[in-house]
């Protein structure tokens, strides 16, 4: 497999045919691009799409990793409203990409919690790097990711519950790490964030081609 300008990929198919498909994932893919890789993609029905194939997963080693990033989004909605994740359960009402002042979005903004009444703020980081059993975060330089710790951080100090929610695309890790090898900065904003009342936290997703299924919390290690 190889990949170029960011959103596109060349894959060969089990028959040898060389195809493009789309790379829905804005990160380096760092440890994920192996030559000769298995890979997963998915067809879409719209006839309108310039590439009608996706890039969804790729195995590597024992494990399949999903790369569709917005997966992570809606895995972890479906985690919320079921009430399975313990650290955010027990909200009735889930706005989606919520407007938080300076041109900044949040993936979603939760309330209706019995005994809570702050609303919780809620950024969801799709994960697919890791080091032995430890997923890691970011895999390439973010300064976008950055401005989400700090605006959440301001969301916290001024009352709300804020949340940054780590969802490892891979059941092959048994913690969750900054990667501050990658960005330190990033690695920095994310402990801030986190002395300012920020809840940094992170579940682990088995991913098949069945499609993406949330297993447990991981310990966070900051």
């Amino acid at each position: 497999m190889a990949r170029y300008k960011r959103f596109f990929a060349d894959i060969h198919t089990s028959s040898g045919e060389l195809v493009t498909v789309h790379c829905p994932n804005p990160g380096s893919m760092l440890g994920l691009l192996g030559e000769g890789a298995e890979v997963r993609c998915s067809r879409s029905a719209n006839t309108a799409r310039k590439l009608p194939h996706t890039l969804e997963m790729i195995r590597v080693g024992g494990a399949w990793v999903g790369v569709h990033a917005q997966l992570a989004n809606a895995l972890a909605a479906q985690v919320i409203a079921a009430g399975v994740f313990p650290a955010l359960s027990g909200y009735s009402e889930l706005r989606r990409e919520v407007a938080v002042g300076d041109g900044s979005r949040l993936d979603f903004r939760l309330a209706g919690r019995r005994g809570d009444p702050r609303p919780a703020f809620v950024e969801v980081k799709s994960v697919t790097l890791a080091a032995g059993e430890r997923a890691r975060f970011p895999d390439s330089v973010t300064e976008r990711g950055r401005r989400h710790a700090e605006r959440l951080a301001a969301l916290r100090r001024e009352g709300s519950r804020a949340v940054l929610l780590f969802v490892v695309q891979r059941a092959d890790c048994g913690s969750f790490e900054p990667a501050d090898d990658i960005d330190p900065a990033y690695g920095a904003a994310l402990r801030e964030a986190a002395a300012a009342g920020v809840e940094v936290l992170a579940l682990r997703a088995r991913v098949a081609p069945t499609g993406i299924h949330y297993q447990c919390p991981l310990t966070v290690t900051l």
